[in-house]
This record gives C-alpha cells, sequence and structure tokens, in this order.
C-alpha cells in the first residue's frame, strides 16, 4: 500500500513532468476570442456611427436652409428689400449658403440652398439642401394689413 504522500504526488518524481504534459496538451479555450470579435466588429461600428453623424449634419443644414429661407421672405416682403441680408443672418455664418429672393404680385419667394457640410474631408457628397418660403406682402400704410395691428 502507498503512503498518503505518494498517493498525492508528493513522492513521485515524475509527478511534475506529468502535470506539465498534460497542461501543454489541454485546448486553450477561448481566450482572446471576445477581443478578435471586437476587432473585426469595431469598422462596421465606427461606419454606422459616421453615417448618423453625417445624417445629423444634413438635418441641421436643412434646418438652417429653412430658417433663412423664411428669414429672407419675410424681411423682403414687409420692407421690399434686405431680404437677401436677413436670410444669411438668420443662418450659421460657416455654412456655404446661397439666398435669392424674388417677388411677383401679392408673394415674395426666397429661396435658400445650403451645401451640406461633410464630416471626412477627403469625400465630397456635392449635397446641398433647397429651402424656398413664399409669404404675403405687407403694405404698412394699408389698415388691417398682417402686422400692422389694425
Amino acid at each position: 500500500m502507498r503512503s498518503p504522500a505518494l498517493r498525492r504526488g508528493h513522492g513521485d518524481r515524475r509527478a511534475p513532468a506529468r502535470a506539465l504534459a498534460r497542461a501543454s496538451r489541454r485546448p486553450r479555450g477561448d481566450k482572446g476570442v471576445s477581443m478578435l470579435e471586437f476587432a473585426g466588429f469595431l469598422p462596421v461600428l465606427l461606419l454606422v456611427g459616421l453615417a448618423a453623424i453625417q445624417l445629423g449634419l444634413v438635418g441641421y443644414a436643412a434646418n438652417q436652409a429653412g430658417s433663412g429661407a423664411r428669414a429672407a421672405a419675410r424681411v423682403e416682403s414687409r420692407e421690399g428689400t434686405g431680404g437677401e441680408a436677413a436670410g444669411y443672418a438668420a443662418m450659421d455664418s460657416g455654412l456655404d449658403a446661397d439666398v435669392s429672393v424674388g417677388g411677383g404680385g401679392d408673394t415674395t419667394t426666397a429661396t435658400v440652398t445650403v451645401q451640406v457640410p461633410t464630416l471626412l474631408p477627403f469625400v465630397d457628397t456635392d449635397w446641398e439642401v433647397k429651402k424656398t418660403v413664399t409669404m404675403p406682402n405687407d403694405d404698412p400704410a394699408e389698415p388691417g394689413a398682417p402686422g400692422t395691428g389694425g
């Protein structure tokens, strides 16, 4: 019968060599696989994030174009001049925009075209947002005209 020390492997000189041989044959498992999966998915995740930010820039340009067109049409219909300056003043000065005001008869029409800013400078999209607003012309001398309070 073996002693308890031999049963536990303390007295056997070959036990550490056997344990080392068993450890080297053991499969490594899934260690590091999740990091590899994340590294493979990261470009897709970044692309979705950039697309979401670019979509936000399109919405921002549309909002600015609408604000500029409303301001230009309002000032031009009320005063008959200064609509373009009001349209540019109502928008962010960092945007590449074009304001045109025209009228005919009882209405004034303002059209604003804004170049959509791009997130990546090397990607040239040439996207434009165009907003048009038509407002009735006001005659402040006429009693009861809109905006006169009478």
